[in-house]
């Protein structure tokens, strides 16, 4: 391929043997990208014998370069690392895109030391400017400004948080190539995964209707009244950085931007004032319902329905509603 780059290569992330969504969002992107480039869209996955690598194809990948080996089943960054610098090196894309998911927030630094170039992370938007560079935009300051960042180096490397983007359609009829590549290394001996001990029990970022307790919370234990509505609705209980903080509950419950994005159907912000900090990561929701006892509270400015009133007579009192329907 020359010293040329070309091309925009998305990273795919795989669970399991299962390809993470965020890859098709990362596509979806990459293809807009492409498109006013005129060049084509990579994608690199490693993962175990087997995968349904074609997946990839038909959500927009021109080609697809597939290590399969048992070793990637643990995700160890420095041995995917090695793979898929080694794999860039040869394909030398213009653009490389990488989730911003906890995998792809360790790995993406590695893989852009190694190629002595620039990196962005979590940006919230891409676009290609008048002279064909990739600007990429991303929350500073708490969300108050949006950073436009180009880089001065090749490959121009960015991270992007899940859910930013809209996943690209599936098409079955769409034709690509799927390219086996050996790995160049299976092992990493510095790093030993004896034990899976602590998986976690809580994704709301898939979850349909999420509901979070910010600081209008008085203790830990008064997250049941949020929980009960939760289960009621067959949704997840979300939660502020403040009351995270607290220990109040665990971290994966964190919605905002250091903690998960959302974007649920419908979203309860019960008790929380409305930072931008915590607007960044479920602003996006389809339906967003605001329970707080001050009406100046920056959240009903977002919010499609808005209560003034005190959570803990408002909630129990939904529950009551919808117990009532039940019925």
């Amino acid at each position: 391929m020359g010293d040329k780059h070309t091309g925009v290569a998305v990273i795919a992330e795989q669970i399991d043997g299962n390809i993470h969504p965020v890859s098709f969002e990362l596509i979806n992107e990459a293809n807009k990208l492409a498109d006013k480039l005129d060049e084509s869209v990579y994608s690199i996955i490693l993962g175990p014998e087997g995968m349904k690598v074609e997946e990839l194809i038909y959500r927009g990948a021109d080609k697809v370069y597939y290590c399969a080996d048992s070793s990637f089943e643990q995700p160890i960054e420095m041995l995917y690392k090695e793979n898929i610098v080694n794999l860039l090196e040869n394909i030398k894309p213009e653009i490389i895109l990488i989730g911003a998911t906890t995998f792809g927030r360790s790995l993406a630094p590695r893989i852009s030391a190694a190629l002595r170039t620039g990196l962005t992370a979590d940006c919230t938007g891409l676009k290609i400017d008048d002279d064909g560079k990739l600007i990429q935009i991303r929350p500073a300051f708490s969300e108050n400004i949006l950073a436009h960042i180009k880089s001065d180096t090749l490959p121009q490397m960015a991270t992007i948080r899940y859910k930013e983007f809209e996943a690209a359609t599936r098409d079955t009829n769409k034709k690509g190539e799927i390219i086996n590549k050996k790995p160049i290394k299976t092992s990493y001996e510095q790093v030993d995964i004896i034990e899976k001990i602590n998986e976690q029990e809580v994704n709301i970022t898939e979850a349909n209707i999420v509901v979070s307790g910010g600081k209008g919370l008085k203790n830990p234990e008064d997250f049941k009244i949020l929980k009960e509505l939760a289960e009621l609705l067959d949704g997840e209980v979300g939660a502020s950085r403040d009351v995270v903080d607290e220990g109040y509950i665990a971290k994966e419950h964190q919605v905002g931007y250091s903690g998960n994005r959302v974007k649920p159907k419908i979203y309860f912000a019960c008790g929380i004032s409305g930072a931008p900090q915590h607007l960044a990561g479920m602003k996006e929701s389809d339906i967003i319902v605001a329970i707080n006892t001050d009406p100046s509270a920056p959240i009903f400015e977002v919010a499609d329905y808005g209560i003034v009133g005190d959570l803990y007579e408002v909630v129990p009192n939904l529950c009551k509603k919808i117990q009532s329907r039940e019925a």
